[in-house]
């Protein structure tokens, strides 16, 4: 896939005073009376800020996780493939607007 012309000119690397005075034109690190704001700011989604209320719900049972997947690990978790069934079944009754049973 071509995105564009490619330019084929070599650049010129920058050589004695002009590295001298590009090195110079920005403050050494710390300089100054006070440290700038930090530029990156970080804003959640809607859909992260429902997952992190989510995760202080009082609903969630750390516990009952914790026992589900001890049981997954040693072999002895069992499905209920019937109760799975039925709920895919409201569910997508529910999305296709059809009346639930």
């Amino acid at each position: 896939m071509k995105i564009g012309p490619i330019d084929s000119k070599p650049v010129a690397p920058v050589q004695g005073a002009e590295r001298k005075a590009a090195a110079g034109s920005a403050p050494p690190r710390g300089a100054g009376a006070a440290d700038p704001e930090p530029s990156a700011q970080v804003a959640l989604s809607p859909a992260a800020s429902l997952l992190v209320k989510v995760a202080d719900d009082p609903a969630f049972d750390a516990a009952k996780v914790e026992r589900i997947a001890a049981a997954i690990r040693e072999g002895k978790y069992q499905v209920n493939a019937e109760a799975i069934a039925d709920k895919l079944i409201v569910n997508a009754e529910e999305l296709l607007g059809r009346k639930i049973r």
